[in-house]
């Protein structure tokens, strides 16, 4: 079998696959739960998500892919979210490979790819960190590489069929970037991850050794300077965590308001006889309301700015550019802190009893606390606040 080829991995024990949207939402939120209590690998809601057809979501429609605009793209997310955070950042960054290869590829590599995803029904996973040097590229006489060494956070890697890399070329002392079968000889997914939240995410490590790439797997050297449209593919990734954020939010505002409804009581001198009449209670929910709508409406706004920006191709200008950035920044820095106030503030909302362990409730908090921490939110907020003083835009960098 060409190494290509190779069928997704599948679960011979999965029931069936919940039919729309809807369904898998539902699904998802039955089981959250208890996944979030053994981590692992999500074998089974992984196939439901590529049967519901959302592994192509982000797919240009000139290669069968569903093209959806930016904004559909982050309200799906989004929506697995609210139910579970770490399948959403499976699917997030399923999108985000997709992008790398449509902004980095040449075209014989965008319709080999982007269309294998379609045919193939591919996860992608991700290895791709420039400033995680461990993973050195020595070039070969033929135009490819050797790969040898390790890469860290490797999300989706595990379970995935293709796999984008950024590795260290010692001679240029700059990245190369490639993409290569997740089965390729000399490739180990390690299951080491193993943090607070986010437990199902597959982002562990991943080795290599003496792995080959083949001089057509090679989709960017850094040896010319992007143009404003490939440096989208930052925010694009930035947008996945942002709205990861709201979504986290929202679901930590929901699961609240059930368990309130179901089972509140009112405190012995509030003086009412139902806990949903407490004026502090309903005080507590409108603020965790308003975190929840003002970083949702950001997170659109952003979106909205992408998809236009995205939308003038080649035509795009670094002041364009600069601006989804800001918007970007503003928004991330709203949905970061709703979703650890939100997810926090639950529990002041519900009381000690929602703090029993089946629950689960504090996956919310346990989920956005690992997300939060991917890039300081202090450097967001001098990118607003210098953009606020002076006019000026944010740079292009890894983050921004």
């Amino acid at each position: 079998m060409n190494e290509l080829d190779h069928p997704a991995a599948r679960d011979p024990q999965a029931s069936s696959v919940p039919h729309g949207l809807s369904s898998l939402l539902e699904a998802l939120r039955a089981s959250a739960a208890e996944r979030d209590r053994q981590g692992g690998h999500a074998a089974q809601e992984k196939q439901w998500i590529a049967e519901a057809g959302l592994l192509t979501i982000a797919v240009p429609r000139e290669f069968g892919g569903t093209g959806a605009a930016w904004p559909k793209v982050y309200e799906t997310i989004r929506s697995i979210a609210r139910v579970d955070s770490a399948l959403a950042h499976l699917l997030g960054f399923q999108c985000l490979q997709v992008v790398s290869v449509d902004v980095w590829g040449n075209p014989a590599q965008r319709a080999r790819y982007l269309r294998g995803t379609v045919e193939s029904r591919w996860w992608w996973g991700n290895a791709v960190n420039p400033l995680d040097t461990r993973l050195v590229a020595s070039a070969t006489a033929d135009g490819g590489f050797r790969l040898n060494g390790q890469k860290g956070f490797c999300s989706g890697t595990r379970g995935s069929q293709m796999m984008t890399v950024s590795a260290h070329d010692p001679q240029t002392g700059k990245p190369i970037f490639a993409v290569i079968p997740t089965t390729r000889d000399g490739i180990t997914v390690n299951e080491d991850w193993d943090p607070i939240g986010q437990r199902q995410t597959d982002s562990g490590s991943v080795s290599f050794a003496n792995v080959k790439v083949e001089a057509e797997e090679v989709l960017h050297r850094s040896e010319t300077p992007p143009t404003p449209h490939a440096t989208l593919r930052t925010l694009v990734s930035q947008l996945v965590l942002t709205n990861l954020f709201v979504g986290i939010a929202q679901g930590a505002l929901e699961e609240a308001r059930q368990y309130v409804n179901k089972n509140g009581r009112p405190w012995i001198t509030s003086g009412v006889d139902k806990a949903t009449d407490d004026p502090y209670l309903i005080a507590r929910f409108g603020e965790m309301r308003l975190q929840t709508v003002s970083a949702e409406a950001l997170a659109e706004r952003a979106a909205r700015a992408l998809d236009d920006a995205w939308n003038k191709g080649a035509e795009l200008n670094a002041e364009e550019r600069g601006r989804v950035a800001l918007a970007t920044s503003e928004a991330k820095i709203l949905a970061h802190r709703a979703a650890l106030e939100v997810s926090q503030n639950l529990f002041d909302a519900c009381g000690a009893r929602a703090t029993h362990a089946p629950l689960a409730l504090d996956r919310f908090w346990r989920n956005a606390r690992v997300h939060t921490l991917h890039d300081p939110l202090d450097y967001r907020v001098r990118d607003v606040g210098r953009y606020a003083l002076s006019g000026t835009l944010p740079d292009v960098s890894l983050y921004t």
